[in-house]
C-alpha cells in the first residue's frame, strides 16, 4: 500500500474504555503510542453504557469477589473460563481506583458510592455515574486524560489489514482516511481495541462503527475466534415502531430498582420464568419476551417504571429518550423489545491479550477472554475493557522485554476480500441469527449472503466496515450452525435443550485457504485463555 508511514511502540485501534486505558498505559511506560479510531475519538460503545460497572470495593456487607465470580459463572452458561473469570474480577477493585484518580466521578460519596444491582447479580456492586450515563463519563475521563497527555490520536481513519512479515509476525497497520487515502503504521504491536458487531442486525443497541472491523482484521492476520455465536441481546430498548440503526436502551438498573416487565394485558410474565423473575441474566429475560410476543401477537412488551421514585432524577437519559418518543416513564409502562447489544465472543486472548499472532493483541468487547461465556453478566463489560486493557500493556512490554526479535519486511495482504451489501446482510442475519435459530433458517441466510457476496477492494471506511460484516455473518452462521444446542444467547428452535456435551467447549472459528469463515477443531476454554 502506497502513501504515508509514520512509526510507533504501539498502535491502539478504538478509542472506547480498553483502548484509551492501554494507551494510557503505554504512553506512562514511555512507549510511542498512537491511538487510531474511525470517527471521532468519543464515538464508540463505550459512550452508551449506561448500568455502570459492575465492582467489588469491600464495603458492601455481604459480597465479595468470589460472590461476583459465582454470578458470572452461573450467567456464562457453563462457558466461561473459571481462571479468566477469577483474575479479571479479582483486579477489578485496582482498575477502578485508577480510573478514578484518572478523573472518572461516580455517583454518590467518594468514599463510599453509589451502588444498584442488575440482571443475574446477587449483591447491589454496579456503580454508575450520572444515574444512568456512566459509560459517558468514563469516555468523558479517559478522553480528557488523552488530551491532557497530548496523546496522538489519528482520528477519522479506518484500520484495514495488520502486516505481516514473512514469518507471520506483525510489522505494522494498513489504515484508509476518510477520503480514502492510504497509510501505513510500522510498528511490532498492535491492540486491537474495536468493540463489537452489533451492526449485523437492523436493531442495535450499538453506535455505527460497532461493525466487527477488528475480528474481521484478525481473522484475515491469521488469529482465532471463537464464541461468536453468542450475541446478546438487551431485553429492554425503546420500541418506537419498525426501525433499522441504533435504538435507545432502557437500563437493566431500572428492573434492578424495582420495574416489572408486563405484556399488553398488564401480567408480569417473569414470575416463574426464574427465581430472579425481572432480574433473571439477559438471554433469560430476552427469550421470554420473544415468547410472549410470539404467542400474543404483539409488537412490544412494557416495563413498568411507574411506582419507582425519582426516576427523571435517576435515570436521566431513559427519561430523556422516553419523552422523545411521547412516553412519559412516570406515568405510563414503557413499551420495550429485545435489540442486539453485546457481542461476548471475539478474538480468542489469553489472560494479557495476545492473539495467536505474534505482536498482535486484542481488548475490550473484540476480545474473547473467557470471561464471558454463552451470556455476559451485565455490568462486566467496562470492568473488562479497564482490567484488560491494562494487562495488555504489561505484555507489550514483557515481550519487548524478553527481546522478539523485531519483525522483518511486510508481506502485502490480498487486495480483494468479499464484500455483500450491507443491508443484505443484515436482513439475512435479523432474520435467521437473531434471538430463536434453527439450522433451515441458518443455511438460508448464508446462500443469501454468499448470493451477494464478490471479491472487491475496500478503498474507503465504508467499504472496510461491509467486508467486516460480511467476514462476521459467515462467522456467526458458521459457529450458530455448529452448535447444535441451545446455552445462553444462543437459542436454537431445532434443538432447545441445552446438552451438556457442549459443557466447556467453544467453537474456533478460522479461515479456511479461500479466506471463508469455518469452525476449526473443538477449543476447550480450560486450555489457553488463562495463560
Amino acid at each position: 500500500m502506497s502513501g504515508w508511514e509514520a512509526a510507533a511502540d504501539l498502535v491502539v485501534v478504538g478509542s472506547g474504555v480498553a483502548g484509551l486505558t492501554a494507551a494510557l498505559d503505554a504512553a506512562e511506560a514511555g512507549l510511542r503510542v498512537v491511538v487510531v479510531t474511525k470517527d471521532s475519538a468519543d464515538a464508540g460503545s463505550t459512550g452508551w453504557a449506561q448500568g455502570g460497572v459492575a465492582v467489588v470495593l469491600g464495603d458492601v456487607a455481604g459480597d465479595s469477589v468470589a460472590a461476583h465470580v459465582e454470578d458470572t459463572l452461573a450467567a456464562g452458561g457453563g462457558l466461561c473460563d473459571p481462571a479468566a473469570v477469577r483474575a479479571i474480577l479479582a483486579d477489578g477493585p485496582a482498575a477502578v481506583a485508577r480510573l478514578r484518580a484518572r478523573g472518572a466521578r461516580f455517583d454518590g460519596p467518594d468514599a463510599r458510592p453509589d451502588r444498584t444491582r442488575e440482571g443475574g447479580h446477587s449483591a447491589f456492586r454496579v456503580v454508575h455515574a450520572g444515574g444512568d450515563a456512566t459509560g459517558a463519563e468514563v469516555e468523558r475521563a479517559l478522553v480528557a486524560a488523552a488530551g491532557d497527555r497530548r496523546l496522538p490520536l489519528l482520528t477519522g481513519h479506518v484500520a484495514v489489514d495488520a502486516l505481516l512479515d514473512a514469518r507471520g509476525t506483525l510489522a505494522g497497520l494498513a489504515v484508509l482516511d476518510d477520503a480514502g487515502r492510504p497509510g501505513v503504521l510500522r510498528t511490532p504491536a498492535v491492540l486491537l481495541a474495536t468493540g463489537g458487531y452489533g451492526q449485523l442486525y437492523a436493531s442495535t443497541t450499538n453506535p455505527e462503527t460497532a461493525t466487527g472491523d477488528g475480528v474481521a482484521l484478525a481473522l484475515r492476520a491469521g488469529a482465532t475466534a471463537a464464541d461468536l455465536e453468542f450475541v446478546q441481546f438487551h431485553p429492554t430498548v425503546l420500541y418506537t415502531g419498525p426501525a433499522v440503526g441504533r435504538r435507545p436502551l432502557v437500563t437493566e438498573a431500572v428492573r434492578g430498582e424495582g420495574a416489572v416487565l408486563r405484556d399488553r394485558t398488564g401480567r408480569a410474565f417473569m414470575a416463574g420464568v426464574h427465581p430472579l423473575a425481572d432480574l433473571a441474566p439477559r438471554d433469560v429475560v430476552s427469550a421470554a419476551i420473544s415468547r410472549t410476543l410470539a404467542e400474543s401477537g404483539a409488537v412490544c412488551v412494557f416495563l413498568d417504571a411507574t411506582a419507582l421514585p425519582g426516576f427523571g432524577r435517576r435515570f436521566p437519559t431513559v427519561t430523556a429518550a422516553c419523552r422523545a418518543a411521547g412516553v412519559d416513564p412516570t406515568t405510563e409502562p414503557i413499551p420495550v423489545t429485545p435489540a442486539a447489544h453485546y457481542s461476548c465472543g471475539g478474538v480468542v486472548t489469553d489472560l494479557h491479550g495476545r492473539t495467536g499472532v505474534p505482536g498482535l493483541y486484542a481488548a475490550g468487547e473484540v476480545a474473547r477472554t473467557g470471561l464471558h461465556g454463552a451470556n455476559r453478566l451485565a455490568s462486566n463489560s467496562l470492568l473488562e475493557g479497564l482490567v484488560m486493557g491494562e494487562r495488555v500493556v504489561a505484555a507489550v512490554l514483557g515481550d519487548r522485554a524478553a527481546g522478539r526479535p523485531a519483525p522483518g519486511p511486510a508481506v502485502a495482504p490480498p487486495p480483494a476480500v468479499p464484500i455483500a451489501p450491507r443491508g443484505v446482510v443484515q436482513r439475512a442475519m435479523t432474520a435467521a441469527a437473531g434471538i430463536g435459530r434453527s439450522a433451515s433458517g441458518l443455511a438460508a441466510a448464508s446462500d443469501v449472503v454468499e448470493a451477494a457476496t464478490a471479491l472487491s477492494v475496500p478503498c474507503d471506511r465504508a467499504g472496510v466496515e461491509d467486508a467486516a460484516l460480511t467476514l462476521l455473518a459467515q462467522a456467526v452462521l458458521a459457529a450458530a450452525g455448529g452448535r447444535t444446542e441451545s446455552r445462553g444467547c444462543h437459542l436454537r428452535t431445532d434443538f432447545p435443550a441445552r446438552d451438556d456435551t457442549w459443557q466447556r467447549e467453544s467453537l474456533p472459528i478460522g479461515l479456511d485457504a479461500t479466506g471463508r469463515a469455518v469452525v476449526l477443531p473443538a477449543l476447550a476454554t480450560t486450555k489457553g485463555s488463562a495463560a
